[in-house]
């Protein structure tokens, strides 16, 4: 029995390639994995003494020769094929165990060039595990040092490695090389700044956790994360205390963030069910959480909390006194901390870079029955330029910054969404209505019963979509709603903007709208 060993990544290769050669397995090897196996007193046979052929090309040709590939590719159970080996003085190579040039490290190193990125895009590694891989009756083909011990004890107990093992093989092997591929050509399209769609699409993604269920406990689920730096991300956080992540803490925290990151002021994001329930805006942390809290003190519990200041032990008794799912801030006090972690269950969570934003050239992905629809993400929050007063009243200055306040808020409230704010506090949100009115009425509902009768009053709204009638405007008079914010382009503005000149309503349209579904 042969193995070809050529490896990158030399974890535990020096205890493996010494129980073959126990087992009396003949090794061939490469470049510095022969090196290292020659220090452990391993002996081995070089390529270059196999196909009679040196090395070249700075290393760039080692293994791409007939001798190493019919060794691979010929079917022991074909005799025209074995007869072609014994004919060409060739014999079979059993196994291969190659893992990959390292270019995902190569390309997450900082400053790194585009030639060094290239240099370090392995041709010889990907043909000979596909080579094995096709002839996988006959060839163990290893990418992973977690299946050495396996494939060991099949050794050691068969003689042999079974044709399930190497079908199992087979399929890791495909899986690390199409990832291995698709890494190569998003780094590309990276570095072409390719915005477009393509006609393929291929992704890739590392598993960070296999998770307890999914949605609901008869789901199985994992956590991914995309291949690269991504500051400001969940898959970049830190947990400090509390139970592993569910699959709706991550998406819940997930949307949260994505709303702290439309503030530059200390602000709070309360979110339940991929829903802000309470957002503020203060001068600093503590009082943002006041307005937060005070938004929905209702929703809140059990909720998911995001911050982009430092959480200090003022703000951290205030937060112990309610029960919440996930706390993420970019920092902690090390007392506030310690007061966290005194409740157990509450997932808490460091991520330094809180404030990063996607890139803009990110997808949005759903996934339907048979396909897949993808977007770029929604990056904008407005244009300035199509910013727009259209009726007589124009916002006063603090109207106008409540309603960018609710614009924020709004964009991340599910369709129908609607938004109210006042003093950089959300006053009452209106979400996932299948009509506007319904989800207006909720809006103003919501705050008279979650903060006070007299909440709406002077307060300003949002609309993630154009008002189809004019009774939206009618709801936000009778509630003492002062102005509105909505991208506008019904065929009916006409009539919401008449309603609000006669009742003294400012209105802005956006020339923008965000749905969220």
């Amino acid at each position: 029995m042969r193995a070809l060993i050529s490896v990158s990544d030399k974890t535990g290769i020096v205890e493996f390639a010494k129980e073959l050669t126990a087992l009396g397995v003949e090794i061939i090897s490469t470049g510095g994995t022969y090196n290292k196996l020659k220090e452990a007193g391993i002996k081995a046979i070089e390529v270059s003494e196999l196909t009679g052929f040196p090395e070249c090309l700075d290393g760039r040709v080692k293994t791409l020769h007939p001798i190493v590939h019919a060794g691979l590719l010929a079917r022991r159970d074909d005799p025209s094929h074995m007869k072609q080996l014994e004919d060409l003085k060739i014999d079979p190579i059993d196994m291969v165990v190659v893992n990959l040039y390292p270019f995902k490290a190569t390309v997450l190193k900082e400053g790194v060039t585009r030639d060094e990125a290239v240099e370090n895009i392995d041709i010889g590694g990907p043909t000979m595990l596909r080579a094995a891989a096709k002839n996988y009756q006959d060839v163990s083909v290893l990418v992973d040092p977690e299946d050495y011990e396996k494939v060991l004890s099949e050794l050691k107990d068969n003689k042999k490695v079974s044709v399930e093992t190497n079908f199992y093989l087979m399929q890791k092997v495909f899986e690390h090389t199409s990832s291995y591929d698709t890494l190569i050509a998003d780094y590309l399209k990276r570095e072409r700044n390719d915005r477009e769609l393509p006609e393929t699409l291929t992704m890739t993604y590392e598993k960070i956790q296999d998770m307890r269920y999914g949605e609901n406990p008869h789901q199985k689920a994992a956590f991914y994360r995309e291949i690269g730096i991504k500051k400001g991300s969940i898959t970049d956080a830190v947990q400090l205390n509390g139970k592993e992540l569910s699959f709706n803490n991550i998406n819940d925290t997930n949307g949260a963030l994505e709303l702290l990151k439309e503030f530059d002021e200390p602000t709070v994001v309360a979110c339940k069910h991929g829903n802000p329930c309470g957002v503020g805006s203060a001068d600093n942390i503590l009082d943002a959480w006041k307005k937060a809290f005070e938004a929905d003190k209702v929703s809140i519990f059990g909720g998911i909390v995001v911050l982009n200041q430092e959480v200090t032990l003022a703000l951290a008794q205030e937060m112990k006194q309610i029960f919440l799912e996930v706390i993420v801030a970019p920092s902690y006090e090390k007392e506030a901390l310690h007061l966290l972690q005194e409740k157990k269950n509450v997932r808490v969570l460091e991520l330094k870079d809180i404030e990063v934003a996607q890139d803009e050239r990110s997808y949005d992905l759903k996934k339907i029955n048979g396909g897949l629809i993808v977007q770029t993400i929604d990056s904008k929050l407005l244009d300035e330029a199509e910013l727009k007063v259209v009726t007589k009243r124009t916002p006063s200055k603090e109207e106008m910054e409540d309603l960018r306040f609710a614009w924020k808020v709004v964009k991340y409230v599910k369709s129908n969404g609607i938004a109210l704010a006042k003093n950089k506090q959300s006053i009452g949100i209106g979400p996932g209505q299948v009509n506007r009115i319904w989800a207006t009425n909720q809006a103003i509902d919501h705050g008279r019963e979650l903060i006070s009768k007299d909440a709406p009053k002077g307060s300003v709204l949002a609309s993630d979509a154009f008002f189809p009638f004019a009774d939206c405007v009618e709801a936000a008079h009778q509630a003492g709603i002062r102005a509105i914010i909505q991208p506008g382009g019904s065929i009916r503005d006409e009539d919401s903007i008449k309603k609000c000149d006669e009742y003294g309503i400012a209105m802005v349209f956006t020339g923008m709208r965000h749905f969220r579904h």
